[in-house]
């Protein structure tokens, strides 16, 4: 078993001690998924697929707060957010910008000028540490400064 899945069911009984009811929902639900996700590839899942995991699980309370708060829904927006929060803790220290720019500018001097095979060259070397909107963000900005 994965020690960020043991933490995490770890965090989840201790909420269900404390009776931190957000914190037992959303742990709890973050434990089936990633039981959900190794019956899927029918194997013990490492810490990177519960990252990836998580990943989607704050995506998904990301979009419901921007649907809520389109639909004025303040409060289940708040929730929402909330829920993401809890999350977070789980995610490894986030890569510094700078970093993504760098492998990003390698893989243009090594000839990669066009956004796909770009993402497809950086993309993988922060898996599980970057989101993939953010490495985007950074190649986009560096094909306006070569001008492609």
């Amino acid at each position: 078993m994965s020690d960020l899945l043991s933490k995490v069911q770890q965090d989840a009984t201790a909420a269900r001690k404390s009776q931190d009811k957000l914190a037992t929902m959303v742990l709890t639900t973050l434990v089936s998924e990633a039981r959900n996700r190794e019956i899927e590839v029918r194997r013990a899942l490492t810490d990177a697929d519960v990252v990836e995991v998580v990943r989607k699980a704050i995506k998904r309370r990301k979009e419901a707060v921007e649907a809520y708060t389109k639909a004025e829904r303040p409060e289940l927006a708040e929730r929402e957010s909330a829920e993401a929060v809890i999350l977070e803790r789980y995610l490894p220290p986030a890569v510094d910008p700078e970093e993504i720019r760098a492998a990003v500018q390698a893989a243009i001097a090594a000839g990669v000028t066009t956004l796909g095979p770009l993402m497809g060259k950086v993309t993988p070397l922060f898996k599980g540490r970057a989101d993939g909107s953010q490495v985007s963000a950074v190649v986009r900005e560096e094909l306006a400064r070569l001008g492609t």
